[in-house]
């Protein structure tokens, strides 16, 4: 958990208020009883009814997932599965999961322990979920302190589900950040994801080791895990870090895989952010070196490469490179509801997509209700906003449009301050 951990942090309010927004769960198991639709019902008895009804459907639904997920068919657990983590990505259900968690839990294990691929995948995404629901408490503490073995297990194990060993790479660090409590076995499970990316180093002598699509992504998983934890980390742990890793970390920019790029990049950028937080004056010996190779990235234009990969590399390294050289950061506003977040840093940005990957489209919600997240982000206590109110901050189609292309053009202009338009020659 961040340096501001607070040991009651619970998932959500403790009250039948859920968060508003624009946004409906688009799943179809759930569809007739989102969030949305549950809270702008009428204020007349009948439409309380009708939300009380929806509500109690919802419920029932939910407790036939849980029960579902034992059974002998590796399908039904699946779907089981599934519906329980899009209900737990796109609602506040710190109370029915509370008083389930064990069950739950439980589940998942089996889950894990029995299952194949996908099964395995879909467990280890829901126990993020659940942690992210109950929040940095005991509940919580107690639910990672029976999965974590299991997870450290599979991830070790080479002879495991390549997927599932991805999943359980990006799950295992979530939940180490939302409910470790010991920052010794923050240390230890660090320890593991560097074990595995590593591997992808590229060697003393220039070559690159044969690894296979599929391991990369593991390995990237693991990196980024790692990364995440890193924004918890102790001054002292820092420094060992930047002292073994970041001159190491640079020999992945070679990589063959470009979201392994990307990830190498955005993991510099926050070590040079923290260390520079520790030591203004904070000096990297290879620098110059450094800065010719994301130089590099960020105008690659090597006709080997696929094209949107180019594009997407030198938008990011484009950033990266500003991090290291300048320690500048593009600073991003999410908008959700009434309120807005302003992502202005490369911890902020790492822990933000962390929680937006397991959660999705629902993060809005989860940033106007989830008392954890909010306290992660500093966003303070949950705002209720009744449906009057919501509907009268509504702006028209028209207005949105224009406000819209606004926008565009300003983003045009100031993204093509940065772009060199000659690197671009050649390539259709």
């Amino acid at each position: 958990m961040p340096r501001n951990k607070k040991k009651n942090s619970r998932g959500g309010q403790h009250g039948h208020v859920q968060p508003f927004s624009d946004e409906d769960a688009s799943i179809e198991t759930l569809s007739h009883c989102s969030s949305f639709s549950d809270v702008t019902s009428g204020p007349d008895d009948g439409g309380e009814a009708s939300e009380d009804a929806a509500q109690e459907d919802f419920q029932y639904k939910l407790k036939g997932f849980i029960d579902s997920t034992v059974d002998k068919s590796a399908k039904t657990r699946q779907g089981a599965l599934d519906g329980l983590k899009t209900a737990l990505a796109t609602r506040i259900l710190y109370e029915f999961i509370s008083e389930r968690r064990m069950t739950i839990t439980d589940s998942i294990e089996r889950c894990l322990k029995k299952g194949k691929g996908d099964e395995q995948r879909a467990a280890a995404s829901l126990a993020c979920l659940l942690c992210i629901q109950l929040g940095s408490g005991i509940e919580s503490e107690e639910v990672f302190k029976t999965l974590k073995p299991i997870f450290k297990n599979i991830l070790a194990d080479g002879s495991a589900n390549i997927q599932a060993r991805q999943a359980v790479a990006t799950s295992l660090g979530l939940c180490t950040l939302v409910a470790e409590d010991d920052i010794l076995d923050v240390h230890a499970t660090m320890e593991c994801f560097e074990n595995l990316f590593t591997r992808s180093y590229v060697r003393a002598d220039g070559t690159c080791p044969l690894i296979n699509p599929q391991t990369s992504a593991l390995h990237t998983n693991a990196l980024l895990s790692w990364a995440l934890l890193l924004t918890i980390c102790t001054a002292n742990q820092l420094r060992d870090i930047l002292r073994k890793h970041l001159p190491k970390l640079p020999r992945l920019l070679e990589s063959e895989d470009v979201n392994m790029r990307i990830a190498a990049g955005e993991t510099i950028a926050l070590l040079f952010e923290l260390a520079r937080d520790m030591d203004a004056e904070f000096e990297f010996d290879d620098w110059e070196e450094l800065c010719d190779k994301l130089n590099a990235l960020a105008t690659d234009c090597n006709k080997h490469r696929a094209k949107t990969d180019k594009r997407k590399q030198r938008s990011v390294f484009r950033d990266v490179l500003k991090a290291v050289e300048e320690g500048d950061f593009q600073t991003e506003t999410i908008r959700f509801g009434t309120e807005r977040m302003t992502i202005d840093s490369w911890v902020r940005k790492r822990t933000y997509d962390a929680f937006r990957e397991f959660v999705g489209s629902g993060m809005n919600y989860h940033l106007q209700g989830n008392e954890f997240i909010r306290d992660v982000f500093e966003l303070g206590p949950p705002m209720l906003v009744d449906s009057a109110t919501m509907k009268a901050m509504k702006i028209s189609r028209f207005e949105r449009h224009l406000h819209n292309s606004a926008a565009f053009k300003a983003r045009t202009k100031a993204r093509s301050k940065f772009r060199d338009k000659r690197v671009d020659v050649g390539e259709f």
